[in-house]
């Protein structure tokens, strides 16, 4: 299942991580054209995400981070998670369908910019989310 180029998908972390990838390359690949190829959206908690990531598994200093991180709200439109509602939704996702908490709110972040997609890794692959957001794992 692929959405039709240009339309709003919804990027998790891994699939940012992967796209700065050197040891993934197929995966890098892949990652990129998929921020390239359609209106990508992040959330803050994304950023964060990659910043622990690229600080703590590769070690990567906080001036490199800092400058990754810029090219991703760049390339990417960005959700600033402020709002309780969205909290909220996380706890009642993470409830229903047994994600984590932190998987939870990416969920609702999907929701909430009225995303059809989730690109994930880590998620199921093609699980539908209140019947509006289907996960794909872009790697399968």
């Amino acid at each position: 299942m692929k959405p039709m180029p240009d339309s709003h998908v919804f990027i998790d972390s891994n699939i940012i991580i992967y796209a700065y990838s050197d040891t993934e390359k197929t995966k890098q690949l892949i990652s990129r054209q998929l921020i390239k190829e359609n209106s990508t959206i992040i959330s803050t908690q994304v950023l964060q995400e990659v910043a622990n990531a690229l600080s703590r598994k590769f070690k990567i200093g906080y001036s490199a981070i800092a400058q990754t991180l810029q090219e991703c709200i760049l390339d990417n439109d960005v959700l600033y998670l402020n709002r309780q509602d969205t909290v909220f939704k996380a706890c009642n996702i993470a409830a229903r369908y047994q994600f984590s908490f932190y998987d939870s709110l990416i969920i609702a972040a999907a929701l909430e910019t009225n995303c059809s997609y989730l690109y994930s890794e880590d998620l199921q692959h093609k699980q539908v989310i209140a019947n509006a957001l289907t996960i794909i794992n872009p790697y399968i």
